[in-house]
């Protein structure tokens, strides 16, 4: 089952009352994380790396995918989230960045895009989520020689260099450092704020949707069935306000038996919900902003 993330939520199931919590921003940071995503398009496996530079003094990483040196020259970088470009140009002598793409995604966060190949933006533009911002490269400063890889950065605007870069989280998850493969979610439905997570995915392996019930355009209820244990699942799945914490809502009455809910302010969806429900009817349903849908008792059997 996955991981759902929130940050307010008040989960009511029969059995009592569950909550978690979402990463915090850290103290002094003007506003809260932003949704980011890896910098790359969306079901792409790369390797990001901190501990094999001597130019990280922070949570800075390195990316590659390519088995050999110059595989990844070329390949398109994208936004982490949605914001403004601040810098978009070659650092000369500066510093080591050469090409470089920053963002600054309001409340006090931005994202670095090093080494890059080519710049697609420029100073001023707005971008979205999963917007091509370049392309990766080996550029740096002259006489320091690299091999492509695209150095990214998150800072925060609460201290100084090198005290303002923050671990990098993606798609709500902490990169597991110093090193690891992440697959990109990044606009995995084509847009800028899209759900990475499914019906399937929240309820578990062996459960099918055998119903559904749309909420307006804010999301959709999802009734499924395991035909292996005999259990029934409810979850509503967003498609609106995806990563920021709205109300969101999934329920499950078997006839004869209380009804389980979940409901809160939640992320991207509210369940799973789901109980034993052999040759009985159900009721199901769920809400995401204004829109609510609740059926009759139903699937039988």
């Amino acid at each position: 089952m996955a991981i759902r993330r929130w940050i307010t939520a008040v989960a009511t199931l029969a059995m009592g009352l569950t909550s978690a919590a979402v990463i915090a921003s850290p103290a002094g940071a003007a506003g809260p994380r932003p949704n980011f995503q890896v910098p790359f398009p969306c079901n792409q496996t790369w390797n990001g790396n901190n501990d094999n530079s001597s130019a990280h003094v922070g949570w800075e990483l390195d990316f590659n995918r390519g088995s050999t040196a110059d595989a990844d020259l070329g390949d398109t970088v994208v936004a982490a989230a949605a914001g403004k470009v601040v810098i978009s140009a070659h650092q000369g002598s500066t510093n080591g960045y050469g090409n470089l793409v920053k963002i600054d995604h309001g409340g006090g966060w931005t994202t670095y895009y090093a080494h890059l190949r080519a710049r697609s933006v420029s100073v001023g533009q707005q971008v979205a989520q999963g917007q091509k911002i370049g392309e990766l490269g080996n550029t740096s400063k002259p006489g320091n020689n690299i091999s492509p890889h695209l150095h990214f950065e998150v800072r925060t605007s609460d201290q100084a260099y090198p005290n303002n870069t923050q671990k990098a989280v993606f798609n709500g998850v902490t990169f597991p450092y110093p090193h690891a493969n992440v697959t990109s979610k990044n606009t995995c439905s084509g847009g800028g704020n899209n759900n990475p997570y499914d019906a399937v995915e929240v309820c578990g392996d062996g459960y099918k949707v055998i119903d559904s019930a749309a909420l307006g355009s804010a999301g959709t209820a999802y009734l499924l069935y395991n035909s292996a244990n005999g259990n029934n699942c409810v979850t509503t799945i967003k498609s609106a306000s995806v990563g920021t914490a709205s109300a969101v809502s999934a329920f499950l009455e078997v006839q004869g038996s209380a009804r389980k809910a979940d409901t809160g302010s939640f992320e991207y969806y509210a369940g799973p919900v789901s109980a034993p429900a052999g040759n009985k009817c159900v009721k199901w349903g769920g809400s995401a902003g204004s829109s609510t849908y609740e059926s009759g008792f139903e699937h039988c059997g």
